[in-house]
């Protein structure tokens, strides 16, 4: 046993699958998220250990749809921090964007920034994470909050199957003023890991990603 967290602790210092937003140098990954109020796409390039780039397409909208937005960008990944523990690793990360918004409530196209950061924790067994993001334009400001936490049911090999549970509770400023709570259940092997759950309003919620 203490092999193998030994293990899993050196596997981390290259490869985070559930919480990094960049895979290892030189990988790829591909992330989704999707719900009735908000759609994202990711793909990014690692060119170091700790640097990015990629480009995301978001798509957020109203419950009742009446007001929605859709930014496109190219996206930059830094890893500013990290602490490797005995049977544990945190970060903080710096996630930013600059390209285009669009939307149902102006006129044509703007161009927008989007500095965020995230930080998280992990040991095999636990997992939190808290992540801010703000989406700026001409006289437009959205900004999305979001704090997870939660637990693996048991630990697995490498090369095995480790579901978790992991609780989400997001406030996105576009969609509403209210907390967003929602459960999910997470599944990861290796290089990916998918999410599904649905929110306290029974809206499903689906979500993957892929390095390779």
């Amino acid at each position: 046993m203490k092999l193998w967290i030994l293990f899993i602790a050196s596997l981390l210092v290259s490869f985070t699958a559930q919480a990094a937003p960049m895979g290892f140098k030189d990988s790829w990954m591909t992330m989704g998220d999707f719900s009735k109020t908000y759609r994202e796409l990711t793909a990014n390039y690692a060119f170091t250990p700790r640097d990015a780039i990629g480009l995301t397409s978001t798509y957020m909208q109203t419950d009742d749809q009446s007001k929605s937005q859709m930014n496109n960008e190219l996206t930059y990944t830094r890893l500013i921090k990290r602490w490797n523990m005995p049977n544990a690793q945190a970060n903080i990360w710096f996630i930013g964007g600059v390209g285009e918004t669009r939307g149902n409530f102006f006129n044509g196209t703007r161009a927008t920034l989007s500095p965020g950061m995230q930080a998280d924790y992990e040991t095999t067994r636990l997992y939190a994470s808290a992540n801010a993001r703000i989406y700026v334009a001409d006289g437009i400001t959205n900004n999305i909050v979001s704090a997870r936490t939660g637990f693996s049911f048991y630990e697995a090999n490498y090369d095995e199957t480790q579901p978790w549970l992991i609780v989400e509770a997001r406030r996105m400023s576009m969609v509403s003023n209210a907390y967003e709570v929602t459960p999910m259940l997470r599944l990861i092997h290796n290089r990916f890991f998918v999410e599904a759950g649905a929110n306290l309003d029974g809206q499903p919620r689906v979500s993957f990603m892929y390095v390779y």
